[in-house]
């Protein structure tokens, strides 16, 4: 399971090490226990030498699991909870009682959704465990394995459910159906997402062994509703709960977990290398999930965006997908790449959601306006998992379809939005004038980070780099107006090939 889900803040070390964690420990009291995790109850186990084959999909041509102690880089046994003493990952024999709060279920039921549209759409089946687009490991694929619903965290699911299909945008002209089902086609799926968590998992267990307190979490694309197929993993390792010189001490950490990717793991981890940038990482290819990682050191404020980011991208139905088409026709004109002076992804993220904000009629509100606590900078990285259960969908009285959000996206930065004087601002949901300070003056695009306030564009610092992204968007405002036609602007059939 993530640690961003339900049982973010419990400890998944042995008890023999318990004691030691301080960070992660301080807990209100108030908050249900927690089960630590699927793995610690079903005694069910997987190791990389057999995860190809899991992550294939093809569950039913491999052998039956045997439990057994898992390992990535070494032969130490994984501890694993009593609970799972009792069932075993296996039908319960007759006459053997069964706690309530642990009835078995099937990871499919009859009532799950096999359509790729509904894959997104975290269904109940999906919620149960407890944050929409958590996952399981891929070996309790056609499994029984234990509900944990009165272990977790209270569920709101019934009071404020995600997104179903009968909510799902309504296409009825061309343009929007080309926008939806582009989406269908690109966006991640359950089994992409299974991938980067088997990683993230194995990965934290092993540098546990060097930082006994430490948490990796997946933050990003993968997790905050917006990643697509192709999507790499963005990985936070948090060591401690004080803020980290990202100049020395993140480097020398992020040197001692490249040491430990280029010899312990070298068998399951492929050209690990460090990037001296102001954030640093480490990046890095998994061989078993064929996932490529950037792992940085207590950029916490990763972890937060991804929540906020999350709850925008399921409180109304037709941000998702405006999303996606924007992000492949950035990618396909060649404006979606920080290391190169253009758009990073996340900015291009904030700059649709502000457009949603700033409609005469909006399509979203400002989640950080109207639920300041939920989204509190302060607030306990334990805790910031839930936010997404605790915010109803919005009710926009926007009725426009896909394809004029769109149009009108690209009309809004091509001719209305002031780039000299304005900046972009999630959290305001409006543009405010651009701050005098350092990081904004002589700056040719200012997005505004919602939790830290840098700029997320400082990339942009050339302007030929600038020119050529104002004319793109110029161009495509006026090619989609006048043909209504999405393979005007973004071939449909390459950005569907590229995932």
């Amino acid at each position: 399971m993530f640690p961003n889900s339900s049982n973010l803040g419990r400890s998944p070390f042995p008890p023999n090490r318990q004691h030691q964690i301080t960070f992660f420990n301080k807990l209100p009291l108030n908050i249900a226990p927690v089960l630590a995790s699927c793995q610690e109850v079903v005694d069910v186990q997987i190791n990389f030498p057999n995860a190809v084959t899991l992550l294939s999909g093809n569950i039913t041509t491999i052998p039956p699991v045997t439990p057994q102690p898992v390992s990535y880089g070494n032969d130490s046994p994984v501890r694993r909870s009593d609970a799972s003493t009792s069932f075993r990952g296996r039908k319960r024999l007759s006459g053997q009682s069964v706690p309530h709060d642990v009835k078995r279920q099937r990871f499919h039921s009859h009532n799950s959704e096999t359509t790729v549209v509904n894959q997104a759409v975290p269904s109940p089946e999906e919620r149960r465990f407890s944050f929409p687009g958590s996952v399981q490991s891929p070996a309790f694929s056609a499994r029984y394995i234990p509900d944990l619903t009165g272990s977790v965290l209270p569920s709101r699911d019934n009071v404020f459910p995600y997104p179903k299909e009968t909510t799902l945008p309504v296409t009825k002209d061309k343009l929007s159906q080309q926008i939806f089902e582009l989406f269908q086609a690109c966006q991640q799926q359950l089994c992409d997402l299974n991938r980067k968590e088997l990683c993230r998992t194995e990965l934290q267990r092993e540098i546990q062994r060097i930082f006994p307190q430490s948490r990796l979490f997946l933050v990003g694309s993968s997790l905050n509703g917006f990643g697509t197929r192709s999507s790499d993993g963005d990985l936070c390792l948090v060591v401690k709960e004080e803020p980290v010189n990202q100049k020395t001490e993140a480097r020398h950490i992020l040197s001692i977990v490249q040491k430990l990717f280029s010899t312990k793991l070298s068998r399951y981890i492929q050209r690990p290398h460090l990037i001296q940038a102001k954030v640093p990482i480490v990046k890095f290819r998994d061989k078993v999930s064929c996932v490529d990682f950037d792992l940085n050191v207590n950029n916490v404020v990763g972890i937060r965006n991804t929540f906020l980011l999350r709850t925008y991208a399921y409180i109304e139905s037709r941000v998702r997908p405006l999303v996606l088409v924007v992000k492949k026709w950035a990618r396909f004109h060649d404006i979606n790449d920080a290391s190169r002076g253009t758009l990073s992804s996340y900015s291009l993220v904030l700059m649709v959601l502000h457009y949603l904000q700033t409609l005469p009629e909006p399509v979203l509100p400002s989640l950080q306006k109207n639920y300041p606590e939920s989204f509190d900078p302060t607030m306990h990285l334990h805790l910031v998992h839930q936010i997404p259960y605790t915010i109803p969908p919005y009710l926009s009285r926007n009725g426009s379809s896909l394809g004029d959000l769109l149009i009108g996206f690209f009309k809004y930065y091509a001719t209305e939005f002031d780039w000299s004087r304005q900046m972009i601002s999630v959290r305001e949901a409006k543009a405010v004038p651009r701050p005098d300070g350092i990081e904004w003056r002589n700056k040719f695009i200012c997005v505004e980070e919602p939790f830290d306030g840098t700029n997320t564009a400082r990339a942009v610092h050339e302007k030929k780099k600038f020119d050529t992204i104002k004319n793109e968007f110029l161009k495509s405002w006026k090619i989609l107006q006048e043909t209504k036609n999405l393979n005007c602007i973004l071939p449909l059939r390459i950005s569907t090939d590229k995932k």
